[in-house]
């Protein structure tokens, strides 16, 4: 009985303490309006400002006092800090701020200014202040899993130096922040887990990065051809609604290590230029409106550990090279379309690899579509050498003369069905983040890790799409999937509090 109530004691005090913690849409509207008024006319800092604001204190350098003023007024935007993060922001002394590194400038060693700033699970709510452009040292900017709203301020601009920006995790809302095209230094992008919206701007991808996190947020647009311009070694799409092709390019990235495309409505056919990503581990493209059948070219991942098709419109026959690979261990073809497979893609033909072949039109394997869901579009096959970008679509799935459309209820304007299944749910609130993913540091050499996946931020599934029509095949169920924890584990937590060679 005792154990019984420590039990319920324990249970009621953790969900009396989410419920401290969530941010309403109302209270996040409210801070997204007040940050809006607090905005110069032209969204920036003038050059002069710092001198047009009276300060009590004297600093030993005016870079201390430039820092003192962005974190004197980012306190003053802070509406709620239930763990006191920045109860020892007071004061001249910026340097001993919980969460805020300094070190010898870069120009000058015998300069010290505030290089970094780690607010990582600080569930700080509030919004990003225009005076923090005026931290042009920092070279560190983590806010992972923190409840900031608003927009991302056109001062952070001025930020020349940084080096790894983790904004993940919060309910930022406006377009993409181009304001990080502007960051020459920048290594280490995370926007995952937030509200962004509309187009990714084909800069993005010169930029000379080292991992793009875009999972998660809102974005509508094609992916830009720009994509093979990427020096970057993780890149995640995936929980968007990304359309239109894959674009060849991709065979491009020849530092690619890991790529996530999950959950998005792209559609076509796999690029043959795919095979070309020889040093790839994760290839991801599951939930998609991919059709037609496998390139032979996919033999050339030759270092893929993860490879996952699922949930998509191909067809055609899954090849022995696919599943024989030294170097495989998880390939998932399941919830398409294939009429055909290699002995040795057939599950428990190899112990040391997870294959999944269920939900196709195989004949004599288990678990598989009916004759009536196959047939319209196994006799109708997708001729992928005569589709432009790869396959039949480019900024929409289309539907080309004498091709059944794969998913006829799926089209970027409607929300995709995401019935529940038994894989992690992102938790009520942002507090629990997913396990770490890690980042380049921000030093000029091998700087130290960052912090990563984020717990998702919620919010409630769209309602379903009517159900389609009998005589045409039913998408096949595909939830909003958490990605796994391996995704992007090369990179570490959190930062260390001396920057050596910053």
């Amino acid at each position: 009985m005792q154990a019984y109530r420590c039990f319920f004691i324990l249970l009621l005090s953790s969900i009396l303490f989410s419920l401290s913690c969530a941010l309403s849409d109302h209270e996040a509207s409210f801070l997204a309006r007040r940050q809006l008024s607090t905005l110069p006319e032209n969204g920036n800092l003038a050059d002069n400002y710092e001198f047009k604001v009276k300060v009590e204190y004297t600093f030993p350098n005016s870079r201390l006092r430039r820092a003192y003023i962005a974190l004197r007024a980012w306190k003053e935007a802070v509406y709620s800090d239930p763990s006191k993060f920045t109860s020892n922001w007071k004061g001249p002394d910026v340097c001993n701020y919980k969460g805020v590194f300094c070190s010898p400038a870069l120009d000058d060693p015998n300069v010290t200014v505030v290089a970094g700033i780690d607010l990582n699970h600080g569930d700080i709510a509030g919004y990003l202040p225009v005076e923090l452009g005026l931290l042009t040292d920092a070279a560190l900017f983590h806010l992972n899993s923190n409840r900031f709203c608003g927009i991302v301020p056109e001062s952070f601009s001025k930020l020349t130096l940084m080096h790894e920006l983790d904004l993940s995790n919060n309910r930022l809302v406006g377009p993409f922040p181009k304001v990080v095209l502007n960051m020459p230094s920048l290594k280490y992008l995370d926007l995952r887990f937030n509200n962004f919206e509309g187009e990714l701007p084909p800069q993005l991808f010169d930029k000379d990065l080292d991992a793009l996190f875009l999972n998660d947020n809102r974005f509508v647009s094609t992916i830009p051809e720009t994509l093979g311009n990427s020096s970057a070694s993780v890149m995640t799409f995936a929980n968007n609604k990304f359309h239109g092709c894959i674009p060849n390019t991709i065979g491009k990235m020849s530092n690619l290590d890991e790529i996530v495309f999950m959950n998005n409505d792209l559609g076509g056919c796999l690029p043959v230029e795919v095979g070309l990503l020889k040093n790839v581990t994760v290839f991801n493209a599951a939930g998609n409106l991919l059709s037609g059948t496998l390139p032979k070219t996919l033999n050339g991942l030759s270092h893929v550990e993860q490879l996952d098709l699922s949930h998509n419109s191909l067809t055609g026959f899954v090849p022995e090279n696919l599943c024989s690979s030294s170097s495989l261990k998880s390939f998932k073809f399941s919830f398409n379309y294939f009429n055909g497979e290699a002995k040795g893609c057939e599950p428990r033909t190899r112990k040391d690899v997870t294959l999944d072949d269920t939900n196709n039109c195989l004949p004599d394997r288990p678990k598989q579509k009916s004759q009536k869901q196959c047939q319209p579009i196994v006799s109708k096959p997708i001729d992928c050498s005569k589709a432009k970008c790869g396959g039949p679509s480019s900024k929409s799935p289309p539907h080309k003369k004498n091709e059944v459309p794969p998913k006829p209820k799926r089209t970027p304007p409607t929300p995709k069905p995401q019935p529940p299944k038994q894989k992690p749910n992102p938790p009520p609130t942002p507090k629990s983040p997913p396990p770490p993913v890690h980042s380049p540091p921000p030093p000029v050499h091998s700087p130290p890790p960052v912090s990563s996946p984020p717990a998702p931020v919620h919010s409630s599934p769209p309602p379903p799409p009517p159900p389609p029509p009998v005589h045409s095949p039913p998408p096949p169920p595909f939830e909003h999937v958490v990605l796994p924890p391996n995704i992007g584990s090369i990179y570490a937590s959190p930062p260390p509090p001396i920057f050596k060679g910053y």
